[in-house]
């Protein structure tokens, strides 16, 4: 609307507060990347309606202009990601994670994932393996040498999935003929060739290797976004219908979603303190990205620990908000609305905004055994909404949601999240083993 789309500095951008690519140049080459090869699995759900899918086999979705059918799953397998951190209303995924047959997670910790699968196969850290690695927002690629070899049962994800290829009759499809090593030398002769149609010439494989890293050579020109539009529209058109930068979308207004009009707009959200909701929550809650770790990753660590106060998540109040529910700073409190409740430690603070309660994310979710207790740890997801941000995008609506609070003066519960969960161990017959493995562990006690 100002005119600066296509200018230095001007027009828009994504990531500014979390991916640190502002102001960063870019090599203008091929990445790191494995080749893929067909999927026969035809279709495909947004990932934020994964409890809807679960609870409602076989039921209508809309999603960017079309109508979809949830499949009718029996079996997760999970390689990757945490859905049990990430989703919203984590208790109506818990139930929704009952439905299927069977669940298989890898994974190296017993996150919160781990601890509700049936079956959990040991995978390798980033330490325990060799690999390729690069970002398209720096222009590095990296020799990620393996530090220690593979702790206790755990082995690399491509070994498994190569062990699962064999026993299903495609082992050769999936390798390509290929080992461990030799994966990380195709990768990196794919960013070498295809730097070298650029007129870029990169090392050898071994001399990259041993060096440990080669930097790509930046462009001679700094990239703004737009700019060769904004010279010529004509040879230059954008990726719309017109080819223009449109502030209404005919396409959007053609599949007539009244939650998302083809213009910019203000909607009132599902839950505000605007709303009739707000007299019975009158606080709104606000999540955020974390201090001490990166979403949920090494929460048990003990940068995350020091965050934390009184072993839970905090919740920021404000005085105005605290005195009067007699909470002070250090106290534990019941965070809670009709979706379900969570335990976290008070810090009471006037710089926040009156009726506004503050929470971090990524706190290992930890449900308590029993229905209708709270979460013991302070995971803010427990409360959250689990409804697509529009038919348009089917997105989570994160980040937000009603609450009260209440100090809890009953006996404090112990905080299990980064505990191993009981166990159920099978024992191989007929010399038989999965995984490599002549035990499997199996029926861990969230489920």
């Amino acid at each position: 609307m100002l005119g600066g789309i296509g200018l230095p500095g001007g027009g828009f951008a994504f990531g500014h507060g979390s991916l640190s690519g502002v102001g960063v140049p870019r090599a203008d080459l091929p990445g790191p990347e494995v080749s893929t090869p067909p999927n026969p699995a035809r279709s495909a759900i947004p990932v934020a309606r994964i409890a809807d899918m679960l609870l409602m086999p076989n039921g209508a979705y809309e999603f960017n202009g079309r109508r979809g059918i949830y499949p009718d799953i029996h079996l997760v397998y999970w390689a990757g990601g945490n859905p049990f951190h990430h989703h919203q209303d984590l208790n109506r995924l818990r139930k929704a994670w009952q439905k299927p047959d069977t669940i298989i997670v890898h994974d190296s910790w017993w996150t919160p994932t781990a601890r509700h699968a049936d079956i959990v196969l040991p995978a390798t850290t980033s330490l325990e393996r060799s690999d390729v690695g690069g970002s398209s927002r720096d222009p590095y690629v990296f020799a990620m040498h393996r530090a220690i070899a593979p702790l206790g049962d755990a082995r690399h994800d491509f070994e498994i999935f190569r062990d699962l290829a064999r026993r299903l009759g495609y082992e050769d499809a999936f390798t390509e003929g290929r080992d461990e090593m030799a994966w990380c030398r195709s990768i990196y002769e794919r960013v070498r060739s295809g730097s070298a149609k650029q007129n870029v010439a990169l090392p050898d494989f071994d001399t990259f290797w041993a060096d440990g890293f080669v930097e790509l050579p930046l462009p001679d020109e700094d990239f703004v976004l737009f700019d060769d539009f904004r010279r010529d529209p004509q040879l230059h058109p954008l990726k719309t219908p017109s080819g223009k930068i449109e502030i209404a979308s005919q396409t959007i207004a053609d599949f007539g979603y009244a939650d998302c009009p083809p213009h910019p707009a203000w909607l009132p959200p599902a839950e505000w303190l605007g709303s009739t909701t707000a007299v019975r929550w009158p606080l709104h809650l606000i999540t955020h990205q974390p201090a001490g770790r990166l979403h949920s990753q090494l929460d048990p660590a003990s940068v995350s620990r020091g965050h934390k106060l009184r072993g839970r998540e905090r919740i920021r109040l404000h005085p105005q908000d605290a005195d009067p529910r007699g909470i002070k700073t250090g106290d534990v409190v019941r965070v809670f609305n009709d979706r379900g409740a969570c335990l976290a430690a008070a810090q009471v603070e006037a710089a926040m905004r009156p009726r506004v309660a503050i929470m971090a994310t990524g706190a290992w979710f930890d449900p308590a055994l029993a229905d209708g207790e709270p979460e013991r740890h302070g995971n803010p997801n427990v409360l959250t909404l689990d409804i697509g941000t529009s038919r348009l995008t089917q997105g989570p609506s994160a980040l937000s949601a009603l609450v009260e609070v209440e100090r809890w003066d009953a006996a404090l519960p112990p905080v299990e999240a980064w505990s191993p969960p009981r166990l159920v161990t099978q024992t191989a017959t007929n010399d038989e083993t999965f995984n490599g493995l002549s035990q499997l562990t199996i029926g861990t006690d969230n489920r």
